[in-house]
């Protein structure tokens, strides 16, 4: 979304100026790097996939530090985004003497080790940015060139724009290379508030100055709003609502003959005028006047209209008045005989609509179920309409109206004095009627019978929305480690399966078009939060592979393979679910369960043990009941899709559990599939 509001930065000094967020032009990413090294950011996102930590051989180039700051992305002028900037610092860990000592220990080196000294030092660098619900991971290259490549605390830094934002967000962010050499950076931080700004003094520690916040005026002197003496540095935060085109910010060191710095950075804001015109109150003066009182100016011009009871557009009376200019804070004057609660003012600009207020109903009451009759007048006739949503009725008509079908007893009205006379003038006249004793009240009746049969739909809509086995079955998000192409087979079998009982199964072999697009972390983030808001259940299916990779995030640190293979997207799965089971949040919303033949109980990790784990086939029974929840079958249905699930499930663990020196079949080493 635009970011409303700029965050302003002022700085004091011989030259003292108030100075916006830096603008960035244009929706592409860029990068750039400090004096001396070189780098590329790719044209895409990667996954966010760190991998495990590898031993470094000889010196490697790796992230030390992570700098943020906030800028605005602008596809136009007053289009822009909210935008975090990152800066990586960098530094060499690490000598080329390791290298050579480890050369001579084994075999000779080859001939691109022969002078390694004099060869640029490489390193793709990740970024990874996470403020729900996006997710992004951008690769940049960078280059140091050897005579800059000495260990120490730095050799540069890496600077990339920007990762898009809301105000308020918390961003999460991350930085390692590839391949990964120590623990990731990360920086949490969140941004400011939608209902705040800020303005951020920078000064010297102790220098003391001069701030004013005050309202310019086109027509006399300033009004001042806020001053302070304050001694740097400062922060001033001002609500969001306080900010208006007329607001100025002045500032200036408080030393002698000092000059005062002024700007007015709102003045074209398109929130700051619509905040002035939510901040504009049109006031009555009796008997006969009103006042726009607003803290700046502003062109526009004032009308009357006519509003009726029950909502609807307020129907303007123009002719016979007018659109009239109108000055702000000075008072205005009615052209009317006497007030009525129907009677509302409304101002506009330009051709805007911006304000509406039936002025006259806290004094008069409760707006009133009358027509409003418009009676013009020249020389040789007169003639009276009725003013109604679809124009003036002409009196007396054949017309299909509510005014038409008593337009003779409404004459009657104004002749015999029942109708109040608002405005007078020689070409016209308006005229108040009361329509109470012409409403035909049995039409009541009819109302409620309407609204209580409203009230019935809404409530059986109700009940099938909080059932969720009516609504379509209870959702489950089936999570898994694909160890192997037998494994996957078995997955996809089961949730094939499970479907008819009815369930709602969400498992990624179905979705790899999203999970391609979105990346493994944002769809099972996404499919997890979806899941549990709706009263479902997220499965974890545990196997050899996936115990191993759950046993390498709870060590945090512990020796790791070199890689994951196919591993990597159960292991964005776990990133989503093993806060849930840290903080005690699983019990009730996870469930797992492993094969028999594959996986015993007691192999998965006893923090994931904290919810029931069951054995498959034979707890299926169990299994399936707790899937649906308490809404799950009789005893004798349950029997029934048992028998259903098994006999679907039973063949692809058979394939997955072949004794070995079987004929063709599968083939239960790592990452392999049929042989």
């Amino acid at each position: 979304m635009p970011v409303p509001w700029f965050l302003l930065s002022l700085a004091l000094g011989r030259s003292p100026g108030v100075l916006s967020l830096e603008r960035l032009v244009g929706p592409r990413d860029t990068a750039r790097c400090s004096p001396g090294l070189s780098c590329h950011l790719w044209d895409r996102d990667v996954l966010c996939l760190p991998g495990s930590v590898q031993p470094a051989q000889g010196p490697v180039l790796v992230p030390t530090r992570l700098q943020t700051e906030l800028v605005l992305r602008c596809r136009r002028r007053t289009d822009c985004d909210l935008c975090v900037r990152v800066t990586i610092h960098l530094a060499v860990h690490g000598h080329w003497g390791e290298l050579a000592e480890e050369g001579q220990a084994g075999a000779t080196a080859g001939p691109g080790l022969e002078k390694p000294q004099n060869a640029p030092l490489q390193a793709h660098v990740v970024l990874s940015f996470q403020a729900y619900p996006t997710a992004r991971c951008v690769l940049l290259e960078v280059q140091v060139p050897a005579a800059l490549a000495q260990p120490g605390p730095s050799v540069g830094s890496l600077v990339f724009d920007c990762f898009e934002a809301a105000l308020g967000a918390e961003v999460r962010i991350w930085s390692y290379t590839q391949p990964r050499y120590q623990k990731e950076l990360n920086l949490t931080q969140v941004l400011p508030g939608d209902d705040h700004v800020r303005l951020l003094v920078e000064v010297s520690e102790e220098q003391r100055f001069g701030l004013s916040l005050y309202w310019s005026q086109v027509h006399g002197p300033p009004r001042s709003w806020w001053h302070r003496n304050l001694t740097g540095p400062q922060t001033v935060i001002l609500n969001h609502t306080d900010l208006l085109p007329c607001l100025c910010v002045q500032v200036w060191p408080l030393e002698p003959d000092s000059v005062r710095t002024s700007t007015c950075p709102f003045r074209e804001d398109p929130r700051a005028l619509w905040n002035l015109w939510r901040a504009a109150q049109p006031r009555l003066l009796p008997p006969d006047g009103w006042r726009l009182d607003a803290p700046c100016s502003l062109a526009a011009q004032a009308t009357l209209c006519w509003q009726a009871p029950g909502g609807g557009l307020c129907l303007p009376l123009v002719p016979p008045l007018s659109w009239e200019n109108i000055t702000v804070n000075e008072a205005q004057k009615f052209p009317l005989l006497k007030g009525h609660p129907n009677l509302c003012v409304q101002v506009r600009s330009g051709e805007k609509l911006q304000l509406q207020e039936c002025l006259w109903a806290d004094s008069l009451g409760p707006l009133k179920d009358d027509v409003l009759l418009v009676e013009t007048r020249d020389p040789h006739n007169r003639s009276l309409c009725a003013l109604e949503p679809a124009g003036c009725t002409p009196l007396p008509s054949r017309a299909a109206t509510r005014a038409a079908r008593v337009g003779e007893h409404l004459l009657e009205d104004v002749e015999s004095g029942q109708c109040l006379q608002l405005w007078d003038d020689d070409l016209g006249a308006l005229w108040a009627c009361p329509m109470d004793k012409y409403i035909h009240r049995h039409w009541a009746l009819v109302w409620l019978g309407c609204l209580l049969l409203a009230a019935a739909l809404f409530l059986l809509l109700l009940l099938l929305h909080k059932d969720p086995v009516k609504a379509g079955g209870r959702r489950a998000l089936l999570l898994y480690s694909p160890d192997d192409a037998g494994f996957e087979h078995l997955v996809g079998a089961l949730a094939s399966a499970l479907c008819p009982l009815p369930l709602r199964v969400a498992v990624d072999l179905w979705s790899r078009r999203e999970l391609s697009a979105q990346g493994p972390l944002a769809w099972f983030h996404a499919q997890r939060r979806r899941t549990l808001q709706e009263g479902g259940v997220v499965v974890l299916l545990f196997s050899p592979g996936a115990v191993a990779l759950c046993h390498e995030w709870l060590q945090d640190g512990a020796a790791q393979p070199a890689t994951h293979g196919p591993q990597d997207a159960f292991a964005a799965s776990l990133s989503c679910v093993l806060p849930d089971f840290l903080q005690g949040r699983a019990p009730g919303r996870y469930l797992g369960a492993c094969f028999e033949g594959l996986l015993q109980p007691d192999a998965v990790p006893a923090l994931f043990r904290t919810v029931p784990v069951y054995s498959l086939p034979s707890q299926l029974p169990d299994f399936l009941g707790a899937l649906q929840g308490p809404r799950a079958p009789h005893s004798g249905r349950l029997a029934d899709r048992v028998r259903q699930v098994t006999q679907t499930l039973q063949p692809a663990l058979d394939n997955c559990i072949q004794p070995p020196g079987r004929g063709a079949g599968w083939d239960l080493g790592p990452g392999t599939g049929f042989e």
